[in-house]
């Protein structure tokens, strides 16, 4: 694992640990998808999911972390 992806799955556990609204975006700045896994090599999000965050309630959101860091550890 990359130092990039720690930093991220280390955000992902703080922002999971703590129930409060206005949930962050995990966008680095580093918009790349990766055409293997369809994901964002910086924030490891879809298509859809980028799309879709500014739209999304915070329990939406937070699913979203918890599938960045299922994706980080696969």
């Amino acid at each position: 694992m990359n130092a990039r992806m720690k930093q991220l799955a280390h955000r992902a556990a703080q922002v999971l640990a703590k129930p409060e609204p206005h949930v962050p975006s995990p966008c680095v700045s580093v918009c790349v998808m990766d055409p293997q896994s369809a994901t964002c090599s910086g924030c490891w999000r879809s298509l859809e999911e980028i799309g879709a965050w500014s739209r999304m309630s915070d329990e939406a959101k937070r699913l979203v972390w918890q599938r960045i860091q299922q994706r980080i550890v696969f």
